[in-house]
């Protein structure tokens, strides 16, 4: 009976850390997040970069400057939901091709909506916000963006999330701002002079950059490539 004690003493102590070993083994890796600190102003840009070009780039760097903005994290998302993904290179071979055209200090890549699991906008940011609830999140987007805002799941409930900056396009911008999402958030919008506040605000909040006219686009560079001989 003694030996049989023994063995049941050891057989107890021994089971609760091979469970807790296999725990280990089953958990997720914890997602670890681009440079942030408290009280940081930090902007969103997310698309499928498929391809990147130098217009995200530049789009970036006006918000950063006009926004003062301390970075801005590019969000490579898995898949559009409202786009055909059908030929959509891989997420590794995105992430590593916007790492390449971003070299900015300022400016990190992250393949984060993967890890999370969630092509949607809404459910990334209520993430970030929860991980980071005291960095200041301004959503990027360009004017072609904007036209076709109120298609994206929950765009109203993005919109009371956080701050928004729309970056001028070549062409978006003569008729973004009349789209149905920019009517219904009009009584939102605020002056262009007032942009260095706009992470400040409470949301609804968004305001229209110009300055960009660049005519480049990830849809148009995929449709050219489509057509390269293979």
């Amino acid at each position: 009976m003694w030996g049989r004690g023994l063995l049941l003493t050891d057989m107890n102590r021994e089971f609760p850390l091979l469970r807790a070993a296999h725990a280990r083994a089953d958990a997720k890796p914890r997602l670890v997040l681009p440079p942030n600190a408290p009280g940081m102003r930090i902007g969103l840009f997310g698309g499928t970069f498929d391809p990147p070009h130098a217009a995200h780039r530049a789009a970036c760097l006006l918000a950063m400057k006009r926004l003062g903005l301390d970075r801005v994290w590019w969000l490579v998302t898995p898949g559009n939901p409202l786009k055909d993904t059908d030929g959509l290179a891989p997420l590794a071979a995105r992430v590593l091709a916007a790492r390449r055209l971003a070299r900015h200090p300022r400016i990190d890549v992250t393949g984060l909506e993967a890890q999370i699991g969630t092509p949607y906008t809404y459910e990334t940011v209520k993430y970030l916000m929860r991980r980071c609830p005291q960095v200041h999140f301004v959503w990027i987007m360009g004017a072609d963006n904007l036209r076709s805002f109120h298609r994206w799941q929950r765009w109203r409930g993005i919109a009371r999330l956080l701050p928004i900056a729309v970056v001028d396009r070549l062409g978006p911008s003569l008729y973004a701002s009349a789209g149905v999402a920019g009517q219904a958030l009009a009584y939102a919008r605020v002056p262009e002079t007032a942009a260095k506040m706009l992470s400040e605000r409470t949301p609804p909040a968004w305001i229209y950059l110009h300055g960009l006219k660049s005519p480049l686009s990830s849809t148009a560079l995929r449709a050219a490539r489509a057509l390269l001989p293979r």
